[in-house]
């Protein structure tokens, strides 16, 4: 299935490993309305696929926090911050 989507997170976004079922892991990604939940393939070397995906989308993510948390400015964040609602 593909689909286009344009997301931000809101300020209880999340993600988490959950289980669909006691076998079948996914990835839970909760944007704080939008929820979007990542399973196994349904094919074949499935958990290969979803394996190398979520590898590098931990790659991508993990620079795209360092980029973030280099930026000056009161909009650069990082872990830890005090919470920013005001």
């Amino acid at each position: 299935m593909g689909f286009n989507a344009t997301c931000t997170p809101g300020f209880d976004a999340a993600a988490a490993m959950v289980h669909v079922t006691p076998e079948v892991p996914a990835l839970a990604i909760f944007f704080d309305p939008v929820n979007i939940a990542v399973q196994l393939p349904p094919f074949p070397g499935g958990a290969d696929v979803l394996m190398r995906f979520c590898r590098e989308l931990s790659r991508e993510a993990a620079k795209l926090a360092d980029y973030l948390g280099n930026q000056e400015g009161r909009h650069a964040l990082a872990e830890g911050d005090p919470d920013v609602r005001g």
